[in-house]
């Protein structure tokens, strides 16, 4: 209906201008410059419009007074009820003006009014909106954002699972070539798609021991450039394909028979959902456009200290530089958005960006923290260079960026400063880069100064390595627990070497001190235990959910070679102090050789353990039969003195015969981990 109504008014303008030819009174009509005219208002249905509909009425150029205009509703939605003007016809003041309050129907769309005097007729349009709108709005915006990071995190994952055991060796590459670990920082930002979890990351390995923290400044200025790949490829704005990445994604995803194919899939996927996500939240934005309250806010942003300002708590809010940069590409390519207010916001999203370095390392030791001082310091002083030349970087951003052919400069806008927007963060980016990269050195020297090392020892009974905010990358969150494992076995080894010291010097401070490092190993083992516990709980692959159980295994066995320590030579230690025996010369050499052994193959089993060294495992097998064998041969040697009556092998012979069958158990279960380890690669290869 209200189309037939349009079409009839067009008519009618036309025979007017038609018949008009000729006529002596042919008036102008013309509407005041943008945002004074009432033209293009948006407004809730059943309200009036903020501003008066205005024309001006002119003849020859000159103002009439004193003529009569007439408003009328020419178009309307179907069914709408409550439309009105303040007057139907209104006369022309001095100035040649006339105006008209409109209300709006009750029903969402589209309305026109037209405004004649004599044979001219003008047109103005306006658009009524739901009176939930800014309701749905915030559903969609936020739903979008929802389906944008969930796509930001599958994509992740999926690259990180195509990527696999290689990020190990990725990260051990790092040296203290300070190009290499650039490199590095950008290509693990890259895969994991945030510069905030490398940074994250950052902190827990430095705190685990992991890493120096020297080691990461080159790391923190790649992961700064990584986290441009992200922004970039939003710029580009495949959301018109995004279902189509969808819907391959999915394919590959849930029937692709490789693993690899699968997390490939999974990746694309993501890809496909964060583009969708972007989509859903430009359709949500698009009565901003017409939002008084926003677009003055909008306006403010061409603040630098506000944009910089608004740009930084928003990032430390929502832990994603390249989430937020997003939205902001999705209020450019809406026309809402300009290049100055756009890099103001985009220094700011570089500032807020290691908050969540700077809380994960409260908890930190302090060389931990040393890693979002130094990204903040980084940030800060690139934003403080930056911030007092966004004019000339924007002149300079614009020059550089492609153009867009579009002849419309609104048009061209919508086009043109979604692609800046993300040039500027790299261009940003890599400037900082350059500019910090040959001083790596000097700046680490500075950090260490604002932040020495406090003196004092550190908490026996507490985890060096474990760190669950690392558990979102499994790869690296089992080498962390192969990293505790690995103390774990060293407190157990050196229980194993004082041991004998108890038996040989009758020493109860020793023995105390032995049973004070089972607690820790204890404490060890519940921990790693818990920690595994929380990786396979996770969508992991086949080959991690095998690693962790032979993570758990190496416990296990580690375990009761501590328990042996603790608890069956410990019982033998008590009643050895209490009583006057001594070992016979012969005996406690033996004795001294057996344990050495044992000690080896125990540092054999760590060894195996921590590199993957099968060569040695199989060494260590072979091993054990030759400690078996001489275990027997002392054994029988003893039994020789026995029978020989040597008092002291008479006073010992029970103490002397445990502590040999207890260190042989020890050496098997040192073994175990070696048995372990080749039964694990046999079954990979096997599945190869």
């Amino acid at each position: 209906m209200g189309l037939r109504v349009f079409i009839t008014a067009l008519f009618l303008m036309i025979c007017s201008h038609l018949s008009s030819f000729g006529v002596g009174n042919e008036y102008t009509l013309v509407k005041p410059r943008a945002g004074m005219s009432g033209d293009n208002q948006h407004e809730t249905a059943g309200r009036s419009l903020e501003n008066p509909i205005k024309i001006q009425v002119l003849k020859d150029g000159v103002p009439q007074s004193g003529i009569a205009v007439q408003f009328s509703f020419v178009e309307f939605p179907l069914n709408s009820k409550g439309f009105s003007l303040s007057d139907t016809l209104v006369v022309t003041d001095n100035n040649g003006y006339a105006s008209a309050i409109v209300t709006l129907g009750d029903k969402e769309g589209d309305y026109r009014v037209s405004v004649r005097a004599e044979n001219s007729i003008e047109v103005f349009s306006m658009h009524a909106r739901k009176p939930d709108w800014l309701l749905m709005m915030s559903i969609g915006l936020l739903g979008g954002l929802g389906i944008f990071l969930f796509g930001m995190f599958m994509m992740s994952e999926g690259l990180q699972k195509a990527v696999g055991n290689k990020m190990r060796s990725i990260l051990s590459s790092v040296t203290n070539n300070r190009f290499v670990a650039v490199g590095v920082g950008a290509f693990v930002t890259t895969v994991i798609q945030s510069s905030t979890a490398t940074s994250v990351m950052l902190v827990s390995f430095v705190h685990s021991g992991l890493m120096r923290f020297s080691q990461t400044i080159g790391l923190i200025l790649g992961a700064a450039i990584g986290s441009t790949i992200t922004v970039q490829l939003i710029a580009f704005n495949f959301s018109a394909y995004s279902l189509i990445f969808v819907v391959i994604g999915f394919c590959m995803r849930f029937f692709a028979g490789r693993e690899n194919l699968r997390n490939i899939g999974q990746a694309v996927l993501g890809f496909g959902l964060l583009f969708y996500g972007m989509f859903v939240m430009s359709q949500s934005l698009t009565p901003l456009k017409f939002y008084e309250p926003f677009i003055e806010f909008i306006v403010r942003l061409e603040n630098p200290l506000i944009g910089v300002a608004v740009g930084a708590i928003i990032t430390a809010l929502i832990h994603s530089s390249a989430a937020f940069i997003g939205i902001m590409i999705i209020l450019a390519s809406q026309g809402l958005l300009s290049i100055e207010a756009g890099i103001g916001m985009v220094l700011g999203a570089n500032l807020g960006t290691p908050a969540t370095a700077i809380l994960a390392g409260l908890k930190s030791n302090r060389e931990s923290k040393k890693v979002g001082l130094a990204q903040l310091m980084f940030k800060m002083v690139g934003v403080v260079i930056f911030i007092f030349w966004i004019p000339s970087f924007a002149d300079f951003i614009e020059w550089l960026s492609p153009k867009s052919g579009n002849a419309d400069m609104a048009s061209a806008l919508s086009d043109n400063v979604p692609r800046q927007i993300a040039n500027a963060h790299t261009v940003f980016n890599i400037l900082i880069v350059l500019m910090f990269l040959p001083l790596t050195d000097a700046f680490a020297k500075m950090v260490h100064k604002m932040l020495p090392e406090k003196t004092g020892s550190d908490d026996e009974f507490k985890v060096k390595f474990l760190d669950n905010q690392i558990l979102t990358t499994p790869t690296l969150a089992l080498n962390l627990a192969k990293q505790e494992v690995v103390r774990m076995a060293n407190i157990t080894q050196d229980m194993v070497n004082d041991i004998l010291l108890v038996f040989f010097l009758k020493d109860k401070k020793v023995l105390a001190e032995i049973m004070k490092k089972e607690e820790q190993v204890n404490f060890l083992r519940e921990n790693i235990n818990a920690y595994l516990l929380k990786i396979s709980r996770r969508y992991i692959q086949e080959e991690q959910a095998q690693e962790a159980f032979q993570i758990m295994y190496t416990v296990k066995e580690i375990e009761q070679i501590a328990d042996i320590v603790s608890t069956n030579l410990k019982k033998q230690a008590d009643e050895w102090i209490a009583s006057n025996a001594e070992f016979s010369d012969a005996g406690k050499t033996e004795i001294t050789e057996y344990h050495l052994k044992t000690q080896k193959q125990i540092s054999r089993a760590i060894e195996v353990f921590r590199d993957l060294n099968l060569e040695k495992a199989r060494n260590m097998k072979t091993k054990f039969k030759k400690y078996s064998d001489m275990a027997h041969q002392y054994e029988k040697h003893h039994y020789e003195r026995l029978f020989d009556n040597v008092d002291k092998s008479l006073g010992s012979s029970k103490i002397h015969l445990e502590i040999l069958g207890m260190l042989k158990a020890m050496a098997s279960h040192a073994t175990n981990i070696a048995r372990i380890h080749l039964e694990w690669d046999k079954s990979l290869n096997k599945e190869l």
